[in-house]
């Protein structure tokens, strides 16, 4: 398993659609544009559902490429799909606790359904934390 360099780590964010379920209310590319920014970011994909073997692929193929120390999902509940994430970790010889999920589909995209805004406000400070 890969060390963790003592430097500012390597972050990759993925921006899951969840079909229509989250991008049908956030505005995902005002999402990606913001969360691209950051720093300490290296790569912003979105991808319709990250949590289907592509999405995974592109992950683990992202993970080596981009020597990443930290991976960030923000797709729906963690209950659903963080096993399957942590276990594209530890296949791609990364501890699978440097990875956070962030529930953007209940917190922003079903709570706030009629007001797009500020599904997309509250989904980049979730994102950002």
């Amino acid at each position: 398993m890969r060390f963790v360099r003592k430097r500012h780590p390597r972050i990759g964010v993925y921006l899951c659609h969840c079909g229509h379920n989250i991008a049908g209310v956030i505005d995902m590319k005002v999402v990606r544009e913001y969360v691209e920014k950051l720093p300490l970011v290296v790569v912003c994909r979105e991808h319709k559902y990250i949590c289907s073997d592509l999405g995974q692929s592109i992950i683990a193929r992202d993970i080596k490429e981009y020597n990443l120390e930290r991976v960030v999902v923000a797709s729906c509940s963690p209950r659903l799909h963080e096993i399957v994430f942590r276990e594209v970790l530890e296949l791609s010889d990364m501890n699978p606790n440097l990875f956070e999920m962030v529930n953007i589909r209940e917190q922003c995209s079903w709570v706030h359904s009629n007001d797009s805004e500020k599904a997309t406000e509250k989904a980049i400070d979730l994102i950002r934390a």
